[in-house]
């Protein structure tokens, strides 16, 4: 058990090790994260905005700029936790192929990167939802940040997925950003007049998104979304965890049959 515990530790603490060498990453952190959340708060007017809350069945009138403020919160987060996983797994692959090869458990691989990413998905989500109440207090600050912990857990899941299985960084970096646009930007009643329709209910932050407006202007918790959030995570985990395989298949040791591989040079003797 110590041992495992061992190579457990020691595999956590290289990614996080990346993780903290990755300079534009902690940039993104330190000025991107608040500046966008102020940003949007700051030029979306206060004009109330009919919602009907999915999760309790509520329709409300909110502010546009707090309810717009929650969406962009969900779109930083998820946009930096994903660069944060693409980029070590993108960089990393090699790495981990020769610790592989070298005999290091892949599980022990595995779980120090999801606990890395639970790590960083726990500051960022408790980190923005600081941001959001120096401008107004939620309702259940609480459910907001499990919210927003929720959508970066399933964003960082898709970045290892895309640092697994894409080639060149432009590609995983497009990927992340049209994803995350396209996923929380639709949702926004403010800017999408199809944010109530049913296709919205398919895309990865729904569950998100309807936890953290409940928690935003509700006292209605939201159980059912924030397991379906849950279920998102656990679906990009498995891809993946079947991505991370596949990059580090090659480091599979092969067994031969000693008979098989002594025929042919016996034939050609």
């Amino acid at each position: 058990m110590r041992r495992h515990l061992n190579l457990f530790a020691t595999a956590t603490r290289y990614d996080l090790i990346e993780h903290a060498r990755n300079r534009f990453a902690c940039l993104l952190v330190v000025f991107f994260i608040p500046t966008w959340i102020t940003l949007v708060y700051l030029t979306i007017p206060d004009r109330a905005v009919s919602i009907r809350l999915a999760s309790t069945g509520e329709t409300v009138s909110l502010p546009g700029s707090r309810l717009t403020q929650i969406t962009g919160a969900l779109n930083a987060v998820t946009l930096v936790t994903g660069f944060m996983m693409f980029a070590a797994t993108f960089s990393g692959g090699r790495f981990d192929r020769r610790l592989a090869m070298a005999g290091y458990p892949r599980t022990h691989l595995v779980l120090a990167k999801t606990a890395s990413l639970t790590l960083t998905s726990a500051v960022l989500a408790a980190y923005a939802t600081a941001v959001i109440r120096t401008a107004w207090t939620p309702e259940r600050p609480g459910p907001l940040a499990a919210a927003l912990f929720g959508a970066a857990l399933t964003y960082g899941a898709l970045g290892v997925v895309f640092g697994s299985l894409l080639r060149r960084e432009v590609e995983g970096m497009f990927a992340l950003v049209m994803t995350s646009v396209i996923d929380v930007g639709l949702q926004n009643p403010v800017l999408s007049s199809g944010a109530g329709s049913t296709m919205t209910r398919f895309l990865p932050t729904y569950g998100a998104v309807q936890v953290a407006t409940a928690a935003g202007f509700s006292s209605t918790p939201a159980p059912s979304d924030l397991a379906l959030q849950t279920l998102w995570f656990a679906a990009a985990g498995l891809l993946g965890l079947l991505a991370f395989h596949h990059r580090t298949r090659n480091a599979l040791p092969r067994t031969t049959n000693p008979r098989t591989s002594l025929a042919p040079m016996k034939e050609h003797a």
